[in-house]
């Protein structure tokens, strides 16, 4: 197996050799001979010398000299390395070189080869995990949050709960770099921060707690789901109050009650529309439609008050189909078609500001309606909609 071209000034180089030699065979009286038909007597005599590199490089290497079924020797390295042995007739037959290789992300990969070989280069190609975790959503709403982890394939996990938070180890499972920037941002009032630590193979992502969470001792729950469309496999971990949020439901209620038709009409259309055309209708639609979240029963009391304080009590999506969110029935197609409907962005913005302080109000929204978008995307996406809705209201006034 050849090696890619690297300078062999950047190659590390350890010494891999017993210190005792093989013991005296027929193979060191006829060496002399047998020396001229494999390229001389320096193919016996001269010390062996062996590259090794990875694809990709920088993988740490365990190396192990067996003889035997015994480990005469180890060395640990970063490829790429040479690797300096006995020469051929200082080995024995059956002498070999076991090489293991790990880098975070991949997979593990093991060779061996007879020190007696004839190969000087070696390159190990490492494969990438079967399972990668391509995205993460987060979201925080009515004192409870959630993170939602998306792979390509099922997850096998373990969850461990430890002072201050939660570990989850996944499994076999690489991360992206768009995974981990989501996951550096997320905070909330129950959440201090998540980080993830690539361990070899697994992934662990660690959940710090805020001092609130630990004192009202909030619970872990998990959901499992799978999106057929974009053929990815979500995991969900709910962090609930012990009450399950039972006084945030009711501050909800009342925050929805005090919301007027005036809140969601007039120049908020302008900026409900201005959020329509820069936020995807696909990131909407994952947002908003009902999926089973904890989100669900608010997002549709939304959809009824919508409804409730707008003309003729009727909902309206952007292709002019109506429906009234007092017969439950054409209450749950509008939840279905949330993200057509016009004022809907406009009344969960007046919602989460009834709720949150003002400092967390942005991050809020975007968890209710886009989290899959950035937060400095989602920023840029409000700055617009809020200057459409100013202009409006100064062309009123």
């Amino acid at each position: 197996m050849a090696t890619a071209a690297i300078a062999e000034d950047e190659f590390e180089t350890v010494e891999l050799i017993p210190e005792d030699k093989a013991g005296f065979t027929a193979t060191h009286v006829f060496a002399p001979i047998t020396g001229l038909f494999r390229g001389g007597p320096g193919f016996w005599y001269d010390q062996r010398r062996l590259k090794i590199e990875t694809t990709p490089p920088g993988a740490a290497l365990d190396l192990f000299y067996v003889r035997k079924n015994f480990q005469k020797g180890y060395e640990q390295a970063d490829s790429p390395v040479i690797v300096l042995l006995p020469s051929r007739i200082d080995a024995g037959d059956r002498d070999s070189i076991t090489i293991r290789a790990f880098l975070d992300g991949y997979k593990q990969r093991e060779i061996s080869i007879r020190v007696r070989g004839k190969e000087e280069e070696i390159l190990i190609e490492l494969e990438p995990l079967a399972n990668t975790l391509v995205a993460v959503t987060h979201l925080y709403f009515a004192g409870r949050a959630s993170l939602t982890f998306l792979t390509k394939e099922a997850l096998t996990f373990r969850v461990q709960h430890r002072e201050g938070g939660y570990s989850i180890i996944f499994i076999e499972t690489g991360t992206s770099d768009e995974a981990t920037a989501a996951l550096s941002v997320v905070n909330d009032a129950l959440v201090e921060r998540v980080w993830s630590q690539q361990l070899g193979e697994d992934l662990v992502v660690r959940i710090e707690l805020t001092p609130e969470a630990i004192a009202r001792r909030v619970d872990l729950r998990q959901q499992q789901s799978h999106d057929p469309i974009r053929r990815l496999h979500s995991f969900t971990l709910n962090v609930i109050p012990p009450d399950g949020g039972a006084e945030a439901v009711r501050r909800t209620r009342s925050a929805l009650a005090r919301i007027t038709g005036h809140q969601v009409s007039s120049c908020a259309t302008r900026y409900d529309g201005d959020l329509h055309e820069h936020i995807e209708a696909s990131v909407l639609a994952r947002a908003l439609t009902p999926k089973g979240s904890f989100v669900d029963p608010y997002l549709r009391a939304a959809m009824k008050r919508l409804g409730e304080i707008s003309p003729g009590g009727q909902v309206v999506l952007g292709d002019g189909t109506r429906f009234r969110t007092s017969i439950p029935l054409e209450l749950s197609a509008a939840s279905s078609q949330a993200s057509e409907v016009r004022g809907y962005l406009a009344i969960l913005r007046q919602l989460v500001n009834e709720l949150e302080p003002a400092a967390n109000q942005r991050n809020t929204l975007r968890g209710l309606i886009a989290p899959e978008v950035t937060p400095a995307d989602f920023d840029a996406i409000i700055d617009g909609a809020e200057a459409a809705e100013r202009l409006c209201l100064t062309n009123a006034g």
